[in-house]
């Protein structure tokens, strides 16, 4: 490989086009409209703000906005989770003497045995459709996150969530009389069929969490509130105030829980207060500027419109102070049912997925609030680890409540070893994007020791090897004994070398070289991976890949973790194309959307871009509901999978932000690659501000198949190493200081040895 060093001088600086300009039309003007309004929850009109969140669609004969808030939980807790019930080594016992029913009846049973705990959900607002007509048109323009609803009679609704308070607002326009807004909670004290008309994954009625009615009460003309007890001392409130003037009604609404200060109630009060224009402007401002962090333009208007679709939704449901993105987040099902797998915290695949496009993507501060919650839960967290794996250090359950309990579930990943050396990965990419020091003294690496700290001390050297005393690979198996593998797994492995490798570079960068010295050391006690004959990546020793599974498990240490990568020479890229090859040749039929997504951001990582193309269309084409969401399932049955059911969960749709931007901008490797995986028929694409690892801005143009101009921002300063488009073996080395700018001109790049 070629290096040519550099220094920002003023030749370099002259730009031939002004990329501030060109990408952001791109994320202008991105409306979803529709002829009706959708009669079934998940096909309804999101809005949210990553703490309360509402669906506009239609009920029977009403139209409805369902209201949500991240908060609302049934947090009920059981016999089996309990301190004393907990026992790592009592599992490994029943594995060894293969006696593994009472293993599932303990921690596998009481997740779909127990209706809670679980995520519930809201209330909703109703008017009556019949005082208003026939719908001409149903509208989002996801630019400013409002909602519009236009009858045919001329009356209209304008909805919107605010994005930073936690209140929803509304005006109606046009409409008669003697119409009315009803605030109507969920049936919590009798099973109602007739709302239960998706198939989604849910076995429970919302009446199987045995709740006592809440009541709706009105206070004076035009204000009801909501409230409604749940388990133990949690209870909620939803409150809506409105005012009418002539044909015009106009109102907000709010959602509070136990577990906040504030009352829905006094919400509504000083909203009305402030005023609908106020609400309106500094709406539209945060909006206006989470949309101008970062912008993409591409040839294909399908994968261009479903990116900008989940860019929307990235900015509905994530902000820096929230809980992170559960499986449906703000968007709990509203048909009398709990929602989908409990709207629970997935960590076997699910909130991880979910938070990929938030490095690349420039959406730092949204994505802290995963982070944050994990941090903040550390200490639970490690009371688990104790009482479960009997050692110290930090591990997470797999499946969690609000709180950061465990649920229980398949215990091989609901409660398997390296769950929070996955979530630690986030810890590391936040720190590798943004070259924030503080983080990585403060919150960082002290979260990475914790994690290594467990795996050091709960792993055993056997013959100078180190390996967990059982192992598994998600979902592999399902929760059969054989979901536990007595060698190592290539998903532990993968997880394991990245919790000591990443812990290392973390304490060597913060002058703790003793420390660094001693994960490196335990990371080359651990084994190689394992592979099959054709030199793919198997589950486990004597486990190929040998049959279509939708969790790409075995394949971690290549994407997301970047331990293999096609930047390392001739044997990993082997291993990298055998592994991928064997995905497409064992083909879909027991994928997931979010299956397709992961494919996406592989293939990219391996600059196949058609591959990643197809994998997209894929997706948004057959595994997307109405308005964007994933259904797990193909929607079209035309043979992209045999799961046809559509439980919505959101990780598939963040895995497609990723992807779509592993084909446009790559870092992991310290090397900036610009349009790295391009289909060939993409002869024009540009993007604007996507984020690369040294915590550098880039922008790019790419015009009749040539890159014409990039330009990079130094946050805070550094080596700048860009692969050079031109000659992919010639990598340009810039050194940068804070604050510094560089533009590069197709002259500057099309250099003569």
């Amino acid at each position: 490989m070629k290096f040519m060093k550099l220094r920002t001088v003023a030749s370099v600086m002259l730009s031939l086009l002004s990329i501030s300009a060109y990408s952001q039309e791109s994320a202008s003007d991105r409306m979803m409209e529709f002829d009706d309004l959708a009669t079934v929850w998940d096909e309804a009109m999101p809005l949210g703000n990553a703490t309360i969140g509402s669906l506009v669609w239609q009920r029977e004969d009403k139209l409805r906005i369902s209201i949500d808030r991240v908060d609302l939980w049934d947090l009920r807790t059981h016999e089996e989770f309990s301190k004393d019930s907990l026992s790592f080594a009592w599992i490994y016992e029943s594995v060894m003497n293969n006696n593994y029913k009472p293993v599932q009846q303990r921690y596998d049973f009481p997740y779909n045995g127990y209706p809670g705990p679980s995520k519930i959900p809201g209330a909703g607002l109703e008017v009556a459709l019949d005082k208003l007509g026939e719908v001409e048109n149903v509208s989002l323009n996801q630019t400013d996150a409002i909602c519009t609803v236009t009858w045919k009679s001329g009356a209209t609704l304008e909805c919107f969530i605010h994005a930073v308070e936690p209140i929803g607002c509304f005006v109606f326009d046009g409409i008669p009389e003697d119409l009315d807004i009803e605030l109507v909670p969920p049936v919590y004290d009798k099973v109602v069929e007739k709302w239960m008309k998706v198939q989604d994954q849910s076995r429970h009625s919302l009446a199987m969490l045995g709740y006592e009615q809440g009541d709706v009460v009105k206070e004076g003309d035009n204000k009801l509130v909501y409230t409604q007890k749940g388990w133990g001392d949690f209870s909620y409130s939803v409150a809506i105030k409105w005012e009418r003037k002539g044909d015009k009604m106009y109102g907000v609404w709010s959602a509070s829980s136990s577990l906040i200060d504030d009352e829905a109630s006094d919400m509504v009060d000083k909203a009305m207060e402030d005023g609908m224009k106020a609400h309106k402007k500094s709406h539209a401002k945060w909006w206006a500027d989470f949309y101008a962090k970062s912008s993409i333009s591409i040839p294909d208007e399908t994968i261009e419109y479903q990116y900008y679709n989940e860019i929307y939704k990235m900015g509905s449901i994530a902000r820096e102070n929230s809980y992170p993105i559960s499986l449906q987040s703000i968007w709990t099902a509203d048909n009398g049912k709990l929602p989908p797998w409990k709207g629970d915290y997935h960590h076997d695949l699910n909130t991880q997925l979910s938070y990929w496009p938030f490095y690349t993507g420039n959406y730092l501060t949204e994505g802290y609030g995963y982070l944050n919650t994990l941090w903040n839960q550390r200490d639970k967290n490690k009371e688990y680890t104790k009482d479960f794996f009997g050692v110290e250090g930090l591990n997470v359950p797999g499946v969690a409540t609000l709180e950061g309990s465990p649920m229980g579930g398949w215990c091989q990943y609901s409660m398997g070893p390296t769950v929070s050396a996955w979530l630690s990965q986030h810890f590391y990419l936040h720190w590798k994007y943004s070259q924030d020091d503080d983080f990585l003294k403060n919150v960082g690496y002290p979260y990475l020791k914790d994690v290594a700290t467990f795996l050091e001390n709960f792993s055993v050297v056997e013959n100078g090897v180190r390996k967990l005393p059982l192992s598994s690979s998600p979902e592999i198996n399902d929760n059969s004994i054989d979901a536990w593998f007595k060698s190592m797994t290539n998903y532990d492995l993968a997880m394991m070398k990245f919790a000591f490798s990443a812990a290392s570079e973390m304490a060597q960068k913060l002058g703790l070289s003793e420390e660094a010295a001693n994960w490196t050391k335990v990371k080359s006690e651990l084994p190689d991976y394992d592979l099959d004959e054709d030199g793919c990546f198997t589950f486990a020793k004597g486990a190929p890949y040998n049959s279509s599974h939708r969790h790409f498990s075995h394949a971690m240490a290549f994407h997301p973790l970047g331990l293999i990568d096609m930047s390392q020479g001739e044997e990993s890229q082997r291993i990298i194309k055998a592994t991928i090859d064997k995905l497409d040749k064992m083909g879909p039929d027991y994928w997931t959307g979010y299956s397709y997504s992961w494919l996406a951001n592989m293939k990219a990582r391996a600059f196949d871009g058609a591959g990643a193309a197809e994998a997209l269309r894929i997706f948004a084409d057959c595994f997307c509901l109405k308005t964007g969401f994933h259904a797990n399932g193909d929607q079209t049955k035309s043979g992209k999978s045999k799961f046809t059911y559509r439980p919505f969960t959101l990780e598939g749709n963040m895995a497609y932000a990723s992807g779509v931007q592993e084909m446009l901008l790559q870092s992991h490797t310290g090397v900036v690659r610009v349009f790295p995986a391009i289909p060939a028929e993409w002869k024009d694409a540009s993007f604007k501000t996507l984020r690369a690892m040294g915590a550098f801005l880039v922008s790019a143009e790419m015009v009749a198949g040539k890159v014409k101009q990039i330009e990079v921002v130094s946050e805070k300063g550094g080596l700048f190493r860009l692969a050079n488009p031109y000659d992919k073996d010639e990598v340009l080395e810039f050194d940068m200081h804070a604050g510094e700018s560089l533009t590069l001109s197709e002259r500057d790049l099309v250099l003569e040895d």
